[in-house]
């Protein structure tokens, strides 16, 4: 079974493994409603915890770059 929730926000959501880091760099730079805004126009259906951890977690360089935040690689 798949569930939808389409109330899902970036704050009140708990991720995990690699999506913590992305998450927490999100809220530090203010990007919140800016990659709720993204979410919605790609999802307008919702999406589930597991999809919206591994956009956050796989897709982490396309979700900055979409948001046009240039990351700087750590040596």
């Amino acid at each position: 079974m798949k569930v939808i929730n389409d109330n899902l926000s970036l704050m009140n959501f708990i991720a995990w493994s690699g999506a913590v880091d992305t998450k927490q760099e999100l809220i530090e730079r203010n990007l919140v409603d800016e990659f709720e805004n993204l979410i919605d126009e790609l999802y307008p259906n919702g999406l589930t915890e597991t999809e919206l951890n591994d956009i956050l977690w796989f897709e982490r360089d396309w979700i900055f770059e979409s948001l046009g935040v240039k990351i700087e690689e750590e040596n």
